[in-house]
């Protein structure tokens, strides 16, 4: 038997206004698929949900003139579950060493878009209660067989 740890996950960052969703998702998925923590790798699979959530509404102070819409970054965000093999580690470098990986990807694809993407371990309810409906689904290609096994029963 595999011997693994599952972290249900949330990942939000601010995307370009002509950014696709899909791809972003893809990105996220793909960037997990083998983690690092010092020298030492390990293999990872992510199974989630992207979606948009709502933009805020930019205040116009004295006067100023709004950014345009084509100006203006998405806020866009994936729930799901990371699962990982190899020797149990704490979930908190687990998620360090993903958003390091997450980081990275998103800054080489989209450049700098004046802060790092969020990744933060939450409660296995909350992947539940709070994908929406209208989330695209992700997960990681052509990852290790038992990791998506071991993960199947959370999805």
């Amino acid at each position: 038997m595999l011997d693994s740890l599952i972290v249900p996950l949330l990942v939000t960052t601010d995307l370009p206004p002509d950014a696709d969703l899909d791809e972003f998702g893809r990105l996220l998925a793909d960037t997990v698929r083998t983690l690092r923590h010092g020298e030492v790798s390990y293999a990872g699979f992510l199974h989630g949900g992207v979606f948009w959530l709502d933009r805020p509404g930019l205040p116009v102070h004295d006067g100023g003139v709004a950014p345009s819409m084509a100006d203006e970054l998405r806020f866009a965000a994936l729930i799901g579950y990371l699962s990982i093999s190899g020797p149990r580690r704490p979930v908190k470098e687990v998620v360090a060493d993903a958003s390091g990986a997450i980081t990275e990807a998103v800054a080489v694809r989209y450049g700098d878009l004046g802060s790092p993407p969020a990744v933060m371990a939450i409660r296995t309810e909350d992947v539940r209660e709070r994908t929406p409906p209208s989330a695209l689904l992700v997960r990681t290609a052509d990852a290790v067989a038992e990791l998506v096994a071991v993960t199947r029963p959370y999805i």
